[in-house]
């Protein structure tokens, strides 16, 4: 059982369990997508509205993605991942996607995935003249 926590230490758990539910349904030939995903972790718990509703929050660049849409690899499509992590700690603390807290988020990010493609990668840091 995940319990969920808007803090770094949870995302970091989130971020490594992710990675290892890809793997495992991997191994089993199953689709790495929403829905089963939040049934490998939660069980029973993860009811069809519990599913509609992270679904619903987790849009990335104006696409939203459905319950048996195919997530990419943490490793290689961050963006994605991270809404739908954001999606899922916003629907079960009850908060809104505003309050998640994205800095810690991207750091647990780039602990877990430290040579992976980065998160923001439009972003860069300016160098001072």
């Amino acid at each position: 059982m995940i319990i969920i926590e808007n803090n770094y230490d949870c995302f970091v758990a989130l971020w490594r369990q992710l990675e290892r539910t890809r793997q495992l349904l991997g191994m089993q030939y199953r689709r790495f997508c929403i829905r089963r995903v939040l049934v490998s972790w939660f069980g029973s718990e993860a009811t069809d509205d519990m599913i509609w509703e992270v679904c619903f929050r987790t849009m990335v660049d104006d696409r939203q993605y459905y319950g048996l849409d195919e997530l990419p690899a943490p490793a290689l499509h961050p963006r994605v991942c991270r809404e739908f992590l954001r999606a899922l700690v916003a629907v079960r603390l009850g908060i809104g996607m505003r309050k998640v807290d994205l800095e810690a988020l991207d750091r647990a990010y780039s602990e877990v995935f430290p040579y992976s493609t980065p998160i923001n990668v439009n972003k860069k840091k300016r160098e001072p003249p």
